[in-house]
C-alpha cells in the first residue's frame, strides 16, 4: 500500500503543473491571425482608415485592415495586391 506521504507529493506535483499551465496561458494567450480572407479588388475610395499589423508570435503574416467610410465595416486587404501596396506607400510617405 502507498504511504500517505507519496500520495501528498503526487497531488502537490499535479497541482503545481496545473498552476504553471494556467499561468502560461494567461501570459501568452493564443490569438490567431485576424484576417482569414482578404479583399484584392480596388476599393481605395471607400476606405476611411487603415491599420497595419506586422507579423508577430501569434500570426506570421502582415495583416492590413481597412475601415470603410460609410459603414465602419472592417475588411482585410490583400497585402500583395498592387493597389494595396500603393495605398500603404502613400500612408508611409504622409507620416514622414
Amino acid at each position: 500500500m502507498m504511504s500517505s506521504r507519496v500520495i501528498v507529493v503526487a497531488v502537490m506535483v499535479l497541482l503545481a503543473s496545473l498552476a504553471s499551465l494556467a499561468i502560461s496561458e494567461q501570459v501568452s494567450p493564443r490569438m490567431p491571425c485576424r484576417c482569414i480572407e482578404t479583399e484584392s479588388k480596388p476599393i481605395g475610395r471607400y476606405i476611411k482608415s487603415v491599420k497595419i499589423i506586422s507579423p508577430n508570435s501569434h500570426c506570421d503574416k502582415t495583416e492590413i485592415i481597412a475601415t470603410l467610410k460609410e459603414t465602419g465595416v472592417e475588411l482585410c486587404l490583400d497585402p500583395e495586391a498592387p493597389w494595396v501596396k500603393i495605398v500603404i506607400n502613400k500612408l508611409i510617405s504622409k507620416r514622414r
